[in-house]
């Protein structure tokens, strides 16, 4: 009797890896790979482009029926489009880091978002992360899991991330970091939470392989 390929929910703080793994495994499962946090940043790119400050609500959310996102599957990750630019490496400058918070508090922006990505997981056989995945985007997903890790530990997987891109220190991502966990942990729409049922993966002691392993096995346990 085959298995069945079930929706899961993969929610945690910023820089906890979510993205990364997420993508490996999926990729070993032979699962689809929704990178919710990639379409929120490109809606900033988008905002950012078209000079329109972050906090201007009117203003974001009069732009969304003019973008169309897609995003497509590649044998590493995957690209990210907006209106038909490739914006794959734009999404993760630091400028769209530091407004992406701010444009993901906007209630028509996620209901625009979060309306695409439930579309995308009727079907099974996916993996979404983000910060409000179990909890708002797929409440009933079979699995739902938190993957967290120390600040410390988060702000040095991101400052290894952008360094040979950008000039910054290590004490400003971590800053950086930190004012982001509280923008997201206590913006009003969607909040970012650890739901009860959610099973908690925290990586300060794990390897990437021994994450993507972990987390292969909580997948592989909860398919009927």
């Amino acid at each position: 009797m085959s298995k069945q390929r079930i929706a899961v929910a993969v929610d945690g703080p910023a820089g906890a890896g979510k993205s990364s793994i997420s993508k490996v495994v999926a990729k070993k499962l032979g699962y689809l790979y929704i990178d919710t946090g990639a379409m929120y940043r490109a809606v900033t790119w988008a905002v950012l482009q078209k000079g329109i400050t972050p906090t201007d609500e009117a203003a974001v959310t009069a732009l969304l029926p003019t973008l169309t996102l897609r995003l497509e599957p590649t044998d590493e990750a995957f690209t990210v489009f907006v209106n038909g630019d490739d914006v794959t490496e734009a999404i993760r400058s630091q400028a769209v880091n530091q407004a992406v918070s701010q444009i993901a508090s906007i209630k028509a922006v996620r209901q625009f978002l979060v309306a695409q990505q439930r579309a995308m997981a009727t079907s099974g056989g996916v993996i979404l992360d983000g910060r409000d995945i179990g909890s708002v985007v797929l409440p009933k997903a079979e699995l739902k899991i938190y993957l967290t890790a120390s600040v410390d530990a988060r702000a040095k997987r991101r400052w290894l991330e952008t360094k040979d891109k950008e000039t910054i220190s290590l004490e400003d991502i971590k800053a950086s970091v930190m004012a982001r966990d509280e923008m997201d942990t206590n913006r009003k729409e969607s909040p970012l939470v650890c739901v009860p049922e959610a099973i908690v993966v925290n990586s300060d002691n794990l390897t990437f392989d021994e994450t993507v392993e972990r987390m292969i096995q909580l997948i592989t346990d909860a398919e009927k």
